[in-house]
């Protein structure tokens, strides 16, 4: 009887086992198609040829990859990714593509850059204007672009819907650069998460704006004697962090947080950090800021200016906050003509005497 029993368990084992390893091997089955299935929803770039090894020039292998796949996802796995000109994008929704850098994946100029221009320039070829068919909606996500002190780092050259998200931009004379945009001059583009360090000279930009509403959210921008220059209207900005950092190339005098030069563009928690100017307004426009902030971490400077109109104010300021320093000689909160139809509102004066340009009273509601 116990020999029939040790018999029935040792087949009961074996069925298990079999059925364990049936089990193991399904599993692994299946697990393997996921990832062949996942792997074929991009292209990994240096699975085509792409060189990764910072020596080798990577831009011809790079375009023609872009050029060859249309409507992909193409990875970047982390190294370093040198080009000698401009990456071009399609514009084409059926052209397409978006590209994803791991976060140590770099595309870095090399000495021997052939033109000026961006590192990346999305919507650049194939041009268009139609957000009607799928793949309107690309650009670039994750990991550095490092112009080397001589190229500019992403520009959207053309296209709508364009994404730029999470991506580290280092040793540019311009970081972003949104030119005229497709859509009778709209761009319509997204900057998310993008931190910018310029190239340290008094004609540095970190976000340069020509195409009309486009939004931009949690920027962190540094190195550069202008942080934001925008030339057209219908653009959001919240969160954007702007510091100047004194280079011995920049000229504080000439520095600003951000400039405006069209209306009809909205400010939240807008952050100038030491620029001896934090928002410089044209005549004429009118612009929305609210909960911004200016501040000096340093008062061995000539001047601080919060606000400066060229002409009279005829923007809405709520909120504003400043940090000034006493023993900087000159303090002003707003420097502008009397008289405009803008006005200040819900705002703490700063400690300290203002100077005798300083007209934020006469605008206070």
């Amino acid at each position: 009887m116990k020999k029939n029993i040790s018999g029935i368990a040792l087949l009961m084992l074996a069925i298990a086992f079999s059925f364990s390893n049936a089990g193991t091997a399904f599993a692994q089955k299946k697990h393997s198609k996921k990832l062949a299935q996942a792997k074929s929803a991009f292209i990994v770039a240096t699975e085509h040829g792409v060189p990764a090894d910072g020596k080798t020039d990577a831009t011809e292998a790079i375009q023609k990859l872009i050029d060859e796949n249309p409507n992909r996802t193409i990875v970047f796995p982390d190294g370093v990714y040198l080009v000698s000109r401009s990456i071009n994008t399609p514009a084409d929704p059926t052209k397409s593509v978006h590209l994803v850098l791991g976060n140590y994946a770099t595309l870095k100029a090399t000495g021997e850059w052939k033109e000026g221009g961006a590192i990346v320039r999305l919507g650049a070829i194939h041009k268009a204007n139609n957000i009607y068919i799928n793949g309107s909606n690309y650009g670039i996500s994750g990991g550095i672009i490092d112009g080397s002190n001589i190229a500019d780092g992403i520009s959207i050259d053309g296209g709508r819907e364009t994404r730029v998200e999470d991506v580290s931009i280092k040793h540019v004379q311009t970081g972003v650069h949104i030119k005229h945009g497709a859509n009778s001059g709209s761009s319509d583009a997204d900057i998310n998460d993008v931190n910018i360090t310029g190239n340290g000279k008094s004609n540095s930009v970190g976000v340069l704006v020509e195409g009309f509403d486009n939004t931009f959210t949690n920027m962190r921008i540094a190195n550069v004697n202008v942080g934001v220059y925008l030339k057209t209207g219908g653009n959001s900005l919240r969160n954007i962090h702007p510091l100047y950092t004194g280079g011995k190339e920049q000229t504080y005098e000439t520095s600003c947080g951000f400039v405006v030069e069209s209306t009809n563009n909205w400010f939240n928690y807008c952050y100038s950090d030491q620029f001896a100017t934090g928002f410089k307004i044209k005549k004429g426009v009118s612009v929305n800021l609210s909960d911004c902030f200016c501040f000096w971490y340093s008062g061995k400077v000539p001047f601080q200016t919060a606000i400066e109109c060229d002409g009279k104010l005829e923007s809405i300021v709520t909120g504003l906050r400043v940090g000034f320093r006493k023993e900087c000689p000159r303090l002003t909160i707003l420097k502008a003509e009397k008289g405009g139809r803008g006005m200040f509102a819900n705002y703490i004066k700063p400690a300290g005497e203002l100077s005798s340009d300083d007209v934020s009273q006469d605008y206070t509601r």
